[in-house]
């Protein structure tokens, strides 16, 4: 009986699994065919959504905070307001105790870089614009720890110790941004004496800095008489902060020539880009742009707009130059929302620091009505969208070309390495999404025909 029963149900069992399979099939056929017949007529073909490598659209607030509360975040534990009797000692809290061994305890970051000027810069802004005290508190808590520290160290004049780079600075790098950011904390309210420390900086970039015959602050190397784009941004921030702090007019005049005369040298009118270098003695001139280098020229020009009077004879041409700039780079943003290291070579890779610098400086430009709002805030927007990808779940940012010199031959900036402890990337992160913030509480946006546009 139990063979008969087998003999008939194992056929029947046969077709039910080939009709399955034959309904399969035919839903396939079906889904096949109604995606191949979807036209114009039957579809609006021009709402469908690309796959963006970036988000698109304007991001909440929150979303924006986010990925900078992370960054402040690893930063405070990772940069210590701490000195050590050595390498491996014990701390010390009686500051007049320190000597020539003492060393700052070491993080992942020096807290006496140009780098980091530009950070305690950028949480200023940041508390400014969220009204997130621990942002100014970061860089408060920093500046007067060395501003204690100063005075026991100065005593100790040039020789080698801890402070050295800040006692006897010997580059704009060791001074500007640094001076920039310990004026704006002073005026910021600061329980600490910094004066000493911005006397001295200003006296070296005013006074002992290298300079053309003209007055250009300039270099001997790579080779004598050379100008890097990049001191624009290690020395005029620092001369604009310190014309609003005393109000003399010569700082201002000061500011406002070296962008003149590095400009009439540096800046390709056509292209409307700077180069990264410039030689004396060279009649051709390596034109490599550099998206850092450009980067720290346009921070420069937003810098000195946001303390320059408006009757200064020289903000008109300041103005100018920024809109020309702008200009130039919005020409040649990625599909992805970055610049690339070298800006007109699409082959070099994407930047992730450059790219924060201009989501700063162009989202600055718009909310303080230098430029129009609804040609450059979508892609202010898109930048930061960009750069909030590179933020890693630590609050590491990713992607940033290490320090780089100036160099004749484009395989220099095609292969400079990335790498998430150059510290050239934090603060134009922090002061991309404080602006980017700022942008969107002050504007309102929307997708139209799927598209961001600002509404008006």
């Amino acid at each position: 009986m139990n063979n008969i029963i087998t003999r008939i149900t194992k056929p029947f069992t046969l077709i039910l699994f080939s009709l399955f399979l034959l309904n399969c099939q035919t839903q396939q056929e079906e889904n096949t065919t109604a995606e191949e017949e979807m036209t114009d007529s039957n579809t609006p073909l021009h709402l469908l959504q690309p796959d963006y490598p970036t988000p698109y659209g304007a991001p909440e607030v929150s979303e924006v905070k986010a990925v900078l509360d992370r960054v402040k975040g690893y930063l405070e534990e990772t940069t210590h307001t701490t000195i050590l009797t050595e390498e491996g000692g014990t701390e010390i809290t009686d500051f007049s105790k320190a000597d020539e061994k003492s060393v700052l305890k070491k993080g992942d970051f020096r807290l006496l870089s140009y780098e980091w000027g530009v950070t305690y810069s950028a949480m200023l802004l940041a508390g400014e614009i969220t009204g997130d005290e621990s942002y100014t508190n970061y860089t408060k808590n920093r500046v007067k720890f060395l501003a204690d520290l100063y005075p026991h160290f100065e005593k100790m004049g040039d020789k080698r110790h801890a402070l050295h780079s800040i006692v006897a600075p010997g580059a704009l790098d060791d001074c500007g941004a640094l001076c920039a950011s310990f004026i704006k904390t002073e005026a910021n309210g600061l329980d600490a004496n910094v004066n000493p420390l911005i006397s001295n900086f200003m006296d070296y970039i005013m006074n002992k800095e290298f300079k053309l015959e003209d007055g250009t602050l300039a270099r001997n190397r790579p080779l004598n008489n050379t100008l890097w784009l990049d001191d624009l941004y290690m020395s005029v921030p620092a001369i604009a902060q310190m014309g609003k702090k005393t109000g003399e007019q010569k700082y201002f005049d000061e500011a406002v020539n070296q962008i003149k005369l590095f400009s009439d040298r540096m800046f390709n009118k056509e292209k409307e880009l700077y180069m990264h270098g410039w030689v004396a003695d060279m009649e051709v001139h390596p034109e490599f742009h550099w998206a850092r280098a450009n980067g720290w020229a346009l921070l420069t020009k937003v810098e000195v707009l946001k303390v320059l009077p408006e009757n200064h004879p020289g903000r008109a041409m300041v103005l100018d130059l920024l809109q020309k700039h702008i200009r130039g780079l919005a020409a040649l943003q990625s599909g992805s929302g970055f610049w690339h290291q070298l800006l007109d070579k699409n082959d070099s890779y994407l930047e992730t620091s450059a790219t924060a610098i201009y989501a700063y400086c162009i989202a600055a430009a718009v909310n303080e009505g230098w430029i129009d709002d609804m040609a450059h805030a979508p892609m202010a927007i898109l930048a930061w969208n960009a750069v909030a990808t590179m933020v890693n779940d630590k609050g590491q940012v990713e992607g940033t070309c290490v320090g780089t010199g100036m160099a004749f031959d484009p395989a220099f900036y095609y292969h400079r390495p990335v790498n998430k402890f150059a510290a050239h990337g934090y603060g134009p992160v922090v002061a991309a999404g404080a602006e980017i913030i700022r942008l969107l509480q002050e504007n309102e946006f929307e997708i139209n025909d799927s598209s961001l546009q600002i509404l008006k």
